[in-house]
């Protein structure tokens, strides 16, 4: 019995999977590349003494939500894309603008929670596609994806303190 020789993702058979998992790769970075200006805007902009741990904790995302927009180039790069530049951002995050009034930490809650929704969905979608095809972006996609979750949830129950308050 033969055995067949594969290049995965790297296979001609598999150039039309390869373009679309750096599409999806590209769309990956730019909401990363967005959560940062977001986070960051947020990490500054807040104020009160409720929003310090809001503020530190965004300020930690900022670089780890900027890890992952790095880890996305390297693979959009690896996988023969090309990473984009700035004149093919387009933002898309309404709901992580800054707020009206800077003590509204509830309404930079909901959008952290927001943006780390989206990016579970679409990161879970990534791992999806990459099944049985590249094996080396689904292991990347998942442990991003375990990041985000945890993200999620640590802002869940910042939401959670507020509504037992009845602050949200």
């Amino acid at each position: 019995m033969e055995v067949a020789s594969s290049k995965g993702i790297f296979d001609s058979a598999n150039l039309e999977a390869r373009e679309h998992v750096v599409d999806l790769l590209r769309r990956a970075y730019w909401m990363e590349i967005e959560t940062v200006m977001s986070y960051l805007a947020a990490s500054t902009n807040l104020d009160g003494v409720r929003a310090q741990e809001i503020k530190e904790s965004l300020a930690e995302d900022v670089e780890e939500e900027l890890s992952h927009a790095k880890r996305f180039a390297a693979r959009i790069k690896e996988l023969y894309g090309v990473v984009p530049g700035s004149e093919d951002f387009a933002a898309e995050q309404s709901f992580l603008q800054p707020p009206e009034e800077q003590t509204d930490t509830v309404h930079v809650i909901r959008g952290v929670i927001k943006a780390e929704t989206g990016a579970i969905e679409h990161y879970t979608r990534i791992v999806e596609v990459t099944d049985q095809v590249d094996p080396v972006t689904q292991d990347m996609a998942i442990e991003i994806l375990h990041d985000e979750q945890a993200h999620r949830r640590l802002f869940e129950g910042f939401l959670r303190e507020y509504e037992v308050e009845g602050i949200s």
